[in-house]
């Protein structure tokens, strides 16, 4: 046994012996954490087609080194465990037997995402960030990890791509469901009760660590669009708001979160590098090393480095500001930013180049490597916790209380704007649109016409443009205003019939006319319909409040600046709005 493998040792210990036992393509290897898929049954990807994912599993784990991947796609909870135990077989029989860290994006909610999050599938269904930062409740957030950490560990999941704590200061932004909204304040708070959720009072066997993302903080989008793609690339602050940005960072640092990812976004008109993030010195050394003191792993966002095949479409680099660079000067610079790790990439042999040519020294990439081993030694993954057992994963994950949890939560996240009616009464006939009728049979009486109806129901999504590419299909971003002719269908069936109107707010929807005339008016952030009705015929409360502000008109979300909360004007709802029924 050598001393790495003995479990009585310090952990510090077992760190520099391995260190000392790896060659430069072993280490090479533990700096990319990149996407793996599975069969459906439980088995590894051993072929693969190139329209996703470049490689199969044993050429990253067995010929390249790796040894940290995400989970992309949603599987039953056995097969998922059997997957993982096959995939840690496959590293145990390398030849220094370093295990796999496997992580996630967010699984426990509505959305679902490739690039950004999953629908909650095998897994207890909770309202999305954002109805969470609703009910603002630290103790139900704190509750809400816990259960994700447990749900985690049966299957092996062992880092959270997750919480994202961006704060949600540009309305047209894409990706706002999954923070804690506009307020800073209560963003670190929650945010603290998220990450003790997950990794305990301190890391340890029993811990999902968290990876807080996306530092400095992302709302800021230059006209709202996403920096996954190349129009949204600009990050901006014409309010003079930087500071603010990093207050839930610097909370979440104070909880001890474990990993830190860099956003993509490319500062501009600041004293600032412009360059993206992860490329970032002065931001990822100066600021969040130096400045605030974060010690753990800086994982980039995924794919900096090299194009990218994505539903068959090319996907240039996402290398703000350094697009001009080779793949092996943008991985040199990402170094010298001090990033340890890169998202979604898995080219070890441009770091074994970097390190021959002299460009980086080997002493570099071992202060990361060595960063990485520790949180797996930390974690148990050398020991007790390599493996799980599927029969325990398929007891744990969706558990009878897990849901409850979670069905309970979404109820208490619905955000009520305008009450008039409620609660309902008796059983209307009731019109229902978006509504899956066996469910609202339970409430009333179900008619196939508005003009039949004593009372309408109506779900709504907050609307966003098209984009042709595929991939950029799934951020939705663009314009918040319903538009002809779906708004006069909306307010012509509000004129025939009594509507209660639920909004799903993924984004601040723009919806003056429909708040004007529904006889209610509801905001959820991922609700099942039953917890829709459950609410609007008075048998479960409603607590939300709204976490950002309902704008009145698109002109005035142009006008807002992107990086100051709630700062469009005369909003047809201010942040912070809900009432009781």
């Amino acid at each position: 046994m050598h001393p790495y493998q003995d479990a009585a040792r310090p952990v510090a210990e077992r760190v520099e012996d391995l260190l000392s036992r790896m060659t430069l393509e072993e280490k090479a290897g533990q700096l990319f954490h990149s996407m793996l898929m599975m069969n459906a049954d439980g088995t590894p990807v051993t072929e693969t087609d190139g329209s996703m994912l470049p490689f199969t599993t044993p050429e990253l784990v067995e010929g390249r080194h790796l040894t940290h991947f995400n989970l992309l796609g949603t599987y039953g909870a056995r097969e998922m465990a059997l997957w993982h135990n096959a995939v840690q077989e496959m590293a145990a029989n390398t030849r220094l037997g370093i295990p796999v860290s496997l992580s996630t994006d967010p699984r426990h909610a509505f959305t679902d995402n490739v690039g950004a999050s999953f629908n909650a599938g095998a897994f207890s269904a909770w309202p999305e960030a954002l109805g969470l930062a609703a009910i603002g409740d630290p103790e139900l957030v704190f509750r809400f990890a816990d259960t994700v950490r447990r749900e985690y560990l049966a299957v092996g999941f062992r880092t959270a791509l997750h919480p994202q704590i961006d704060l949600a200061t540009e309305p047209r932004w894409a990706r706002q469901s999954g923070t804690f909204g506009a307020d800073a304040e209560l963003t670190g708070e929650l945010v603290q009760a998220y990450v003790r959720g997950l990794q305990g009072e301190e890391l340890g066997p029993d811990s999902v660590a968290a990876m807080v993302k996306h530092f400095p903080g992302g709302g800021p989008q230059k006209d709202g669009e996403d920096p996954h793609f190349p129009h949204g690339k600009e990050q901006i602050y014409p309010g003079g708001m930087r500071e603010h940005h990093l207050e839930p960072f610097k909370a979440a640092i104070a909880a001890g979160c474990s990993q830190m990812m860099p956003y993509y976004g490319q500062p501009i008109g600041t004293d600032w590098e412009e360059v993206g993030f992860g490329f970032n010195k002065g931001v990822v050394t100066g600021l969040l090393r130096e400045e605030l003191g974060f010690t753990g792993i800086v994982c980039t966002d995924w794919g900096l480095l090299t194009d990218a095949v994505i539903f068959g479409e090319t996907h240039a680099a996402r290398a703000w500001g350094v697009e001009h660079l080779s793949v092996a000067e943008r991985a040199a610079k990402a170094l010298d930013a001090g990033s340890d790790q890169f998202g979604g990439e898995q080219c070890p042999e441009v770091i074994v180049e970097l390190v021959g040519s002299g460009r980086i020294s080997e002493a570099r990439i071992d202060a990361s490597v060595r960063r990485l081993l520790r949180e797996k030694f930390v974690l148990g993954l050398f020991d007790e916790r390599r493996y799980v057992d599927p029969d325990e994963a398929a007891e744990t994950v969706g558990r009878a209380d897990f849901k409850a949890a979670g069905a309970a939560a979404q109820r208490r996240s619905l955000t009520v704007l305008t009450n008039g009616p409620l609660p309902l009464t008796g059983r209307p006939k009731l019109y229902v649109e978006n509504v899956d009728p066996a469910v609202a049979a339970a409430y009333g009486d179900v008619v196939t016409a508005p003009a039949e109806a004593d009372l309408a129901v109506l779900r709504l999504r907050t609307p966003y443009e098209e984009r042709p590419n595929r991939f950029e299909s799934f951020f939705h971003s663009g314009s918040l205003a319903f538009e002809e002719p779906e708004l006069t269908r909306i307010l012509s069936l509000l004129a025939t019939v009594p509507t209660v109107v639920c909004v799903n707010l993924e984004r601040p929807a723009v919806l003056p006319e429909i708040a004007e005339r529904a006889a209610a008016l509801i905001a959820d952030y991922g609700a099942g319909d039953d917890a829709l009705l459950d609410v609007a015929f008075g048998r479960a409360a409603a607590e939300g409040r709204l976490p950002f502000e309902l704008p009145r008109s698109m002109a005035a979300v142009e006008a807002a600046r992107p990086d100051v909360p709630n700062d469009t004007a005369n909003p047809v709802f201010a942040h912070g709005h809900g009432l009781a029924i």
